[in-house]
C-alpha cells in the first residue's frame, strides 16, 4: 500500500493512465516514447507499491482487473485536482498568467489565419502575462499531442473518433481534385470513369475519413503527409490527388493546375476546435478559447 505520494508514485501512476488509455503496453509505447519492457518493469513496480494487481496481459491480451478500474478512477480524479490546484493557485489576483499551447493545421487559408490572429489581439487586450505556444502539425500528430495534453487547444480536421476530445466546428474547407500542365486530364472536357480510374492518385496517409472524397481510385504509387507534397505529385503531371481550394488558387491563376473537369468530385471538409475533456483547463485557457470561438463566429 502506498503510505506518503512521491514525484515516483504520480510519474508511475501517470503511465498507468496511458496503458489504459492506449489499449495495452504494446500501443502505448509510442505514446509514452518508452520500450515494452520498460513499461512493463515501471506497471510491475507500481503494483509492487500498492501491493495488488492493476491488469492482465498475456494471450487473452490486455485487461483491466476491477481494483485496476478502481484505481484508475481515482487517479483520474487526483489528477483532475491537482491540475485545477495548479490553476488556481497560478491565476490569482485576477489576473491571466501561465501558458496557452494551441496546435494549428498546415496550409490554412488566409481568413482563418486572420481569425486567430484576432483571437490573439482580443486575448491579448485582457489583463493578461500569458506566454502563447503556436504549433503547426499534422491533425494525427495534434491528436496525439493532445491525448499527451502538451496541447490545451487544436484546430484542425479530426476524425472525431476520439472519445477523450471534446469539438466544436469552426469553419469548412473545400477540396476539388487536380491536375497539372502535361496531365491527360488538363484538357476542358470531362473525363469518362476509364479515363478517371486510370490515373494515378496521391494518397493521403491521414485523411478526414476516406468514404468523404468522391474518388477513390485503384492505382496510387504516391504518398504525401503534407499538402506540400501532394502539390509537388500532381506539378509533376504524372499524378492526380485533393487540394484545399485555396491552397490550389495560385497555381491555378498561373494555368499550372485545374480541377478535374467533372461534376461530384469536390467535398467539404469540416475543421473543429479541440481539446481533451480530462484536461482542466486553467483561467487563461478558458480565456483564449473564448476568444478563438468569438473570433470564427
Amino acid at each position: 500500500m502506498l503510505g506518503q505520494l512521491h514525484d515516483l508514485d504520480l510519474q508511475l501512476l501517470r503511465l498507468f493512465v496511458s496503458v489504459v488509455e492506449c489499449g495495452g503496453f504494446s500501443a502505448a509505447q509510442g505514446e509514452l516514447g518508452l520500450s515494452q519492457s520498460s513499461i512493463s518493469q515501471q506497471m510491475a513496480k507500481l503494483e509492487t507499491r500498492l501491493g495488488y494487481r492493476l491488469c492482465s496481459r498475456g494471450k487473452i491480451g490486455f485487461r483491466i482487473t476491477p481494483k485496476g478500474e478502481q484505481l484508475l478512477i481515482a487517479t483520474r480524479g487526483l489528477f483532475q485536482s491537482i491540475e485545477a490546484f495548479r490553476h488556481q493557485s497560478n491565476g490569482v489576483a485576477g489576473r491571466l498568467i501561465g501558458e496557452v499551447r494551441l496546435g494549428v493545421s498546415e496550409a490554412l487559408d488566409q481568413s482563418v489565419l486572420q481569425r486567430v490572429a484576432e483571437a490573439i489581439r482580443r486575448f491579448r487586450e485582457r489583463d493578461e502575462s500569458v506566454r502563447i505556444e503556436l504549433m503547426s502539425a499534422m491533425p494525427g500528430d495534434m491528436e496525439r499531442l493532445l491525448l499527451q495534453q502538451r496541447l490545451d487547444l487544436a484546430i484542425g480536421y479530426f476524425s472525431q473518433i476520439q472519445g477523450a476530445f471534446d469539438y466544436h466546428q469552426l469553419f469548412s474547407e473545400t477540396q476539388h481534385l487536380y491536375c497539372a500542365v502535361g496531365h491527360p486530364l488538363f484538357t476542358d472536357e470531362a473525363p469518362d470513369d476509364e479515363a478517371l480510374q486510370a490515373c494515378d492518385r496521391v494518397d493521403h496517409p491521414y485523411r478526414f475519413l476516406r468514404s468523404d472524397e468522391p474518388f477513390q481510385g485503384k492505382l496510387c504509387s504516391a504518398r504525401a503527409e503534407q499538402v506540400e507534397g501532394t502539390l509537388a505529385f500532381i506539378l509533376s503531371g504524372k499524378h492526380i490527388g485533393y487540394l484545399p481550394s485555396h491552397f490550389a488558387r495560385s497555381w491555378e491563376d498561373k494555368s499550372l493546375l485545374r480541377p478535374v473537369r467533372r461534376a461530384g468530385l469536390s467535398f467539404e471538409v469540416a475543421f473543429h476546435l479541440a481539446r481533451h475533456r480530462a484536461q482542466v483547463p486553467g483561467d487563461a485557457q478558458k480565456a483564449f478559447e473564448e476568444d478563438l470561438l468569438a473570433a470564427f463566429s
